[in-house]
């Protein structure tokens, strides 16, 4: 669609840049007619473009070269037609997108576009015929005239409203800076008279006319608003008010009706007083049947009686008070009956104020009545809506009145009961609904039908404030009013009223609107076992619900595992989880749920037991029991086998401080002697021979020394070879030696635990004084062996010898047992006695040598010295000959060359480290 304003530029012919110079006159070349200012949409236009002769001869062109632009856009060859050499035609349909301006030109030379002419012009649409005429006569002051234009000309369009009636024409109405309205004034209209009226519009396009209107100016009038001048209220009429205006016409001009509305103040809803009231020419007019001290607004119109032309606006509001009149109703009265404590109860009263439509006027103050068996009547005058009495335990009535300026309302009559009185039938099926976004109850009636109302209390959990109203007999629900808060929970009750009583009261709990829960619970453990949970939680407050709990589900998720969850009824405050898995960690977490959605409460961890209760008593007490027992088994068979286990394990052992030992020292005194100046360093004794006594020497053994080697016949030993030496001792005894005398010797034998760790060597070195008595001791000890004493199995085996038996290896202990009794067996072997002695080797010689050099320097006092590796059979040292003597056999011919020679001590024993420290 073009806009209006661009289509105002009248087409004007232009002669564009090629010209012709002949007879000195300036021609142009082309020529477009016709010369259009103005196109109709959607017409067809045929335009013409002619050319001068002269151009023709002068740049070779003729019409069938002629190129058609609307504006710059060029126009296809087909809507070309080439009528002759100097005329072509273009053929348009006419639309809003065709622009101005249309040209024609040629290319001179085939090259270079030269305009030949252009015109300009303006698209548009012509008028259409006004419709819809209509009039009004406003008051008796103007005629305004309205109609429909049409659809847009794009085009300057002229309207004008002609009227005329039969007396002579009269001006036309010419609009301004409108197009469909004009308004004529009086005097150039008349009332009663018709009158004929009609539309004309016009442009470069066309023209138009509507059709007529034919009217009497009176039937068309719209009277202004009456306009009210006073209400008046009079006391003696409280329900009823007065109104006064002044009417806009005349009655000579107009006959007039009215239409009068009016409304409480507080009110949005409007009451019409009746047509056929108001259907006469009037200024005044009394409304009834209104309430009394109530503000009333007041509006009215008016219009032709007869009922053409048009109702008049509404008159600008009036409002007014009505007058007061005494209250038509009592307040409505409750109570609060405390407890009964020295002969009285203390009773609440309480009323609400009566509402305005009820109190009739501005109340001054209340009176209450108590009216007794007994007289006298109490009265109380007070301006509060409650008050506190103190009444027996019989039953009494309470009445109440209020009262404003024009008088006292009706009584309302409670009755306060007797104590311990029966309790009266109660409502049923109380139910709760929203609508409307307010709280209904609804309740079913009692059987009995001599109830007189309902009392209806609630009040919030969390406030102990309670509202309540009073409903008829007739009702059966009712609304909460007042401030009713969404996501508090109200206890609502319903207590219906008799004459003699109440009933009891029944009770609701209810939500105008409900949300999930502000928290969620919390959740503890009250107890933890291996697969199993008690986990408990406090019910969310009330004030935190924001509406009713409907269940709670339980999340839990082991560590590094799937959450998993489970359904709880909203009743129950602990919920055993199972199975779980023993020493594990459990994150849980609940969530509570509403009718409108659920919040999740804080994350709880704990760790299940790694045992079941009682699984570790389970284990423990078998234990102990078993433990228990073998003690006392074990306590028992000690006490039974108490010899045995003495003989094995601590057997009788002399007291080395009691030995004879002391009266074999030498009559030599013996030397001093350092054991860290050792006379021979370890690994360096010489070797050590056996003795050999033969049947010559037997008598220089005591009877007594034969019978002690007797019983050494009987045993075996287990330990051969090992020494227990005083002072040195391989079973690890202390470095001083203790040996018995023959006594005491022959005592210990008694003994299976005797340990023999001496042993005297009944010869000495060469150089020494011939020998004296003889005698052989022993020592008995329960000292631990040496590790050499303890396992001779792992002592090296001794070096063959010519004459294939044994030999003693050189640098040992010589043997012994740490039984006396089967040393003396393993010592003894009359079955296989030693015929010969081992000859004398070189190496035997010089460790000969050896010991006497040593001799010169360290004198031993009579005392054999021992490496602790020397070790000599059994054989080797005691045997029986053939002829039945007893004797030793030293293999050393060195030894048996110093046998003569008196020996002056025992043989002691060195340590493994350092040698023996003699004493």
């Amino acid at each position: 669609m073009l806009s209006g304003w661009s289509w105002i530029i009248y087409a004007v012919p232009i002669a564009l840049s090629t010209y012709s110079c002949t007879d000195e006159q300036l021609k142009a070349c082309g020529h477009i007619t016709p010369e259009s200012s103005v196109l109709a949409i959607g017409s067809q236009f045929i335009a013409f473009c002619t050319l001068n002769e002269t151009c023709i001869d002068l740049f070779k062109q003729n019409a069938s070269h002629i190129i058609w632009k609307s504006k710059a856009t060029e126009i296809p060859e087909e809507k070309y037609t080439v009528i002759n050499q100097t005329t072509s035609s273009v053929t348009l349909n006419v639309s809003s997108s065709f622009e101005s301006p249309l040209t024609c030109s040629f290319r001179v030379y085939g090259q270079i576009e030269q305009t030949l002419h252009g015109i300009f012009f303006t698209l548009g649409l012509p008028p259409d015929k006004p419709e819809y005429l209509t009039c009004i006569v406003y008051n008796d002051d103007n005629l305004t005239c309205t109609w429909n234009p049409g659809r847009p000309t794009f085009l300057p369009t002229n309207f004008t409203l002609k009227h005329q009636w039969s007396t002579g024409k009269h001006p036309d109405c010419i609009p301004v800076g409108v197009n469909n309205s004009c308004t004529i004034l009086e005097p150039h209209f008349q009332f009663f008279v018709d009158t004929w009226i009609w539309v004309e519009a016009e442009n470069a396009l066309g023209k138009a006319r509507s059709d007529s209107l034919t009217v009497d100016p009176v039937n068309i009038v719209k009277p202004n608003p009456p306009v009210i001048e006073k209400v008046i209220s009079r006391p003696e009429l409280p329900y009823a008010l007065k109104i006064v205006w002044e009417n806009p016409l005349d009655k000579t001009v107009m006959d007039l009706k009215y239409n009068i509305r009016y409304k409480a103040s507080s009110s949005m809803n409007w009451a019409k007083v009746p047509e056929e009231d108001t259907a006469t020419y009037r200024n005044s007019f009394t409304l009834q049947d209104l309430k009394p001290y109530t503000e009333y607004v007041i509006s009215l119109r008016c219009r032709n009686k007869n009922g053409s032309g048009y109702w008049s606006d509404w008159s600008k509001e009036k409002s007014t008070v009505t007058p007061e009149t005494k209250p038509i109703k009592g307040p409505d009265l409750w109570r609060k009956i405390g407890d009964f404590s020295q002969g009285n109860r203390h009773v609440l009263l309480k009323w609400k104020k009566l509402e305005h439509s009820n109190a009739n006027g501005v109340i001054k103050g209340y009176t209450v009545a108590i009216l007794k068996k007994r007289p006298p009547v109490l009265t109380f005058d007070t301006t509060e809506t409650n008050y506190t009495v103190n009444l027996t335990k019989d039953a009494c009535t309470v009445m109440l009145t209020a009262h404003n300026k024009a008088g006292t309302s009706p009584a309302s009559v409670l009755t306060i009961p007797a104590m311990g009185f029966k309790e009266l039938p109660s409502v049923t099926n109380i139910t709760t609904f929203v609508k409307d976004n307010q709280l209904w109850v609804e309740w079913t009636a009692p059987n009995e039908s001599d109830v007189k109302r309902y009392v209806i209390e609630w009040h919030t959990n969390s406030n102990s404030t309670i509202e309540w109203l009073q409903e008829s007999s007739r009702s059966r629900c009712t609304f909460l009013q007042g401030n009713i808060m969404p996501l508090k929970r109200y206890r609502i009750s319903i207590y219906p009223l008799y004459r003699d009583g109440h009933g009891r009261g029944r009770s609701i709990e209810a939500y105008l609107k409900q949300g999930p829960p502000t928290e969620g619970p919390s959740v503890s453990t009250r107890k933890v076992g291996k697969n199993e949970a008690v986990l408990t939680w406090s019910q969310i407050p009330v004030n935190y619900q924001n509406g009713f709990i409907r269940n709670y589900t339980l999340f839990y998720k082991p560590n590094n595992g799937n959450e998993s969850s489970v359904t709880i009824d909203e009743s129950r405050t602990e919920y055993t989880l199972t199975p779980l898995s023993g020493n594990t960690q459990y994150m849980v977490r609940m969530k509570a749920y509403t009718d409108s959605g659920g919040t999740d409460g804080p994350d709880f961890t704990f760790t299940t037991l790694k045992f079941a209760n009682g699984e570790i008593e389970a284990i423990v007490v078998p234990v102990c029991l078993v433990f228990l027992f073998t003690t006392l088994f074990g306590a028992l068979a000690c006490f039974y086998k108490r010899a045995l286990i003495k003989k094995y394990i601590w057997p009788n052992v002399p007291d080395p401080s009691k030995s004879n030992i002391g009266q074999w020292s030498p009559q030599i005194p013996t030397r001093n002697f350092n054991s860290k100046n050792q006379p021979y360093p370890e690994g360096s004794f010489p070797d050590v021979s056996v003795v050999e006594i033969t049947a010559d020497d037997k008598k220089s053994f005591s009877e007594q020394d034969i019978k002690a080697l007797d019983p050494l016949k009987k045993e075996k030993s287990t330990s051969e070879g090992h020494s227990s030496g005083i002072g040195g001792s391989s079973c690890m005894s202390s470095p001083r030696q203790s040996v018995s005398d023959s006594d005491e010797s022959e005592s210990a034998q008694t003994t299976s635990s005797t340990v023999q760790y001496s042993t005297v060597v009944l010869s000495g070195y060469r150089d020494q004084q011939p020998p004296a008595a003889q005698t052989f001791a022993r020592s008995e000890s329960t000292q631990p062996l040496l590790d050499s004493e303890e396992r001779p199995e792992e002592s090296p085996a001794p070096e063959s010898l010519p004459g294939g038996d044994s030999a003693v290896q050189s640098n040992q202990y010589f043997k012994q047992n740490c039984s006396q009794a089967e040393t003396i067996a393993g010592e003894l072997d009359v079955e296989h006695p030693r015929q010969d002695l081992h000859p004398i080797n070189e190496e035997d010689l010089v460790k000969l040598n050896q010991l006497q050099a040593s001799d010169q320097s360290f004198q031993f006092s009579g005392v054999w010295p021992v490496e602790n590796q020397l070790e000599v059979s059994e054989r080797d040292i005691v045997h029986t000959n053939p002829e039945g003597h007893v004797g030793m056999k030293l293999e050393s011919t060195v030894l048996n060359a110093a046998a003569n020679e008196e020996p002056k001590c025992y043989l002691p024993q060195t340590v493994r480290q350092g040698g023996y420290m003699p004493q």
